[in-house]
């Protein structure tokens, strides 16, 4: 029982020995810091937790790929931009092939207060940090790719 409380300590936390979550009534409240991948983190969260299924939504600073995806060539379209203050940061974890699968969008502004949004195909964060609420489901909901979408789409059936 011990060794179980330990790795989840250390799931937690990051290389400098940062908390990185805690349990909420929710589910969990993420704090990431500079430099932070947050999909790795995001993912690393839903395994160590063995998170079913979730909805999330956050705000702070990111240095965000977005992409928008092209139905003709089944491809995103990439564009970096950085120091984004993040207005909107939303999206869901589930699983495919075995793994936490992310779907994530978000909007942000720069520093001339210009914004871009759509969806995110990674994000670290830039200065300051990113607050997450994670809100947990209580069954497990898997992705799949679909056809002829090309795209992959969260299953409600079980």
């Amino acid at each position: 029982m011990f060794q179980l409380f330990a790795l989840a300590a250390v799931a937690q936390q990051g290389p400098d020995s940062l908390k990185r979550y805690t349990k909420v009534a929710s589910g969990y409240l993420v704090v990431l810091r500079q430099g932070d991948d947050v999909f790795a983190e995001l993912e690393k969260l839903a395994i160590a937790e063995k998170i079913p299924a979730a909805h999330f939504n956050g705000l702070g600073f990111l240095n965000a790929k977005f992409g928008f995806f092209n139905a003709k060539t089944k491809q995103f379209k990439p564009r970096q931009f950085n120091n984004l203050e993040m207005g909107s940061f939303t999206g869901s974890i589930a699983w495919q092939d075995g793994g936490p699968s992310l779907h994530v969008h978000g909007i942000g502004a720069d520093k001339n207060f210009r914004s871009y949004g759509g969806h995110l195909l990674g994000a670290q964060v830039s200065t300051g940090s990113l607050e997450i609420l994670v809100t947990v489901f209580d069954q497990q909901l898997q992705r799949k790719k679909e056809e002829p979408l090309g795209a992959n789409v969260l299953q409600l059936e079980h």
